[in-house]
């Protein structure tokens, strides 16, 4: 073993250090959100320019997704390495490089190639901060996971918000660059405080699950990290198909106008930003099975109302409940995978959670030409209720 990794466990950051350390890795979660967001907002106009068809459109776009899980298990093994806040550092560098690169192709294969870098620096850049959060967490002593992912919904709200205001002043080519830009910057002055303080450690690091980050995981830690991996699975499967399909059931069942049914992803948006705002007092109060048991039977309510409602208002409050419902399952599932396993348990966690954002969409695209829409959507509501029975029978090996 290193010698750097036998000294860090007698390493205890002070607590104006780790109050930076917080600051710092909630700027990056918020930086990502804010990078990634700018990148959707400007998928039409990139479309336009390489004169990609639809389905063309689609296999360059699953370069993002191709290079997220490709890279997501390899940062584990350098974050285990090297240590998660010198491999957020860099990887914060090269999603604010590779932001600028869609929109200097002019060809669908070529727009493939850069999405595939980006896709993987996005990736990686989740499992790194991930991971350092986990470390945070653990030396704080509170459950302040959900105030991380709150920064990333919060900034991926700015940076879709700004960006379509921007969009008829700046070309793509001249948003992402500033952009990068901004990411550089970012980088440059919390990156800072990333690498100047030490991963901090407890004094109980000494115990056998704290020495789990330095070592592969056991096989039945690892078990039980994939099972942490499911519940993110199931949360991320919500937020895919509520991202692509929510507007098209409003509009298409229930005869809303095109405004009012682009209402329904923001509520949904809005409420799940409220929720983790909201996270680290709930995960005080009821504990982290509790909130991962009450969140999954919310979410899996609220999504059979905003289903099956018969009228718009009951699908938005359907909608907004299921935001609230799945706000802070991600980040729990992630949280407890990454102190059974360290990086890598973040990584399996992170890699099941995309899998699910992947496979949401599709999925309910099949379901609703074979039965209906709003029955489709109702798989969310199955998979939700999932998470929550998955939580409350691994209540006993992990966590509380």
């Amino acid at each position: 073993m290193p010698l750097i990794n036998k000294t860090r466990t007698h390493n205890v950051v002070p607590g104006n250090a780790l109050t930076r350390l917080r600051i710092a890795l909630t700027v990056f979660f918020a930086m990502d959100g804010f990078i990634f967001a700018g990148w959707v907002v400007r998928i039409p106009a990139i479309k336009e320019q390489t004169g990609a068809s639809a389905s063309a459109l689609g296999l360059a776009l699953l370069g993002v997704s191709a290079g997220a899980v490709i890279t997501m298990m390899f940062t584990g093994r350098l974050c285990r390495r090297y240590g998660a806040h010198p491999v957020t550092v860099v990887c914060a560098v090269l999603l604010s490089l590779s932001i600028a690169l869609p929109p200097l192709t002019h060809s669908v294969l070529a727009l493939g190639a850069v999405l595939l870098v980006f896709g993987g620096a996005y990736g990686s850049i989740n499992v790194a901060f991930n991971s350092a959060a986990v470390d945070l967490v653990r030396a704080l002593r509170r459950p302040v996971m959900p105030s991380f992912h709150a920064a990333f919904s919060l900034g991926g709200m700015t940076g879709a918000g700004l960006g379509s205001l921007i969009a008829g002043v700046l070309t793509p080519t001249q948003h992402l660059l500033c952009l990068t830009a901004i990411g550089l910057l970012v980088t440059l002055f919390a990156g800072r405080t990333l690498l100047r303080t030490p991963p901090p450690t407890t004094p109980d690091d000494n115990a056998p699950q704290a020495a789990s980050t330095q070592h592969r995981p056991a096989p039945r830690t690892r078990l039980l990290v994939v099972t942490f991996g499911l519940i993110a699975l199931c949360t991320a499967y919500g937020e895919g198909a509520m991202a692509d399909w929510s507007a098209l059931h409003l509009e298409q069942d229930l005869g809303a106008a095109p405004g009012a049914a682009a209402i329904g992803y923001s509520c949904f948006a809005l409420a799940m930003t409220v929720g983790r705002l909201s996270g680290t007092r709930l995960l005080e109060v009821l504990g982290q099975t509790r909130t991962l048991v009450f969140g999954g039977t919310t979410a899996a309510i609220g999504m059979l109302l905003g289903a099956l409602a018969p009228a718009l208002w009951a699908a938005l409050l359907g909608f907004a409940i299921t935001g609230l419902g799945l706000a802070n399952l991600f980040p729990v599932a992630v949280e407890r995978a990454g102190r059974l396993a360290g990086p890598d348990g973040v990584a399996i966690a992170s890699t099941f959670g995309y899998g699910g954002m992947l496979l949401g969409p599709p999925a309910i695209g099949f379901m609703a030409d074979w039965i209906s829409l709003p029955t489709a959507l109702t798989t969310v509501a199955a998979l939700a209720a999932t998470a929550a029975v998955i939580a409350l029978l691994t209540r006993h090996t992990a966590g509380h």
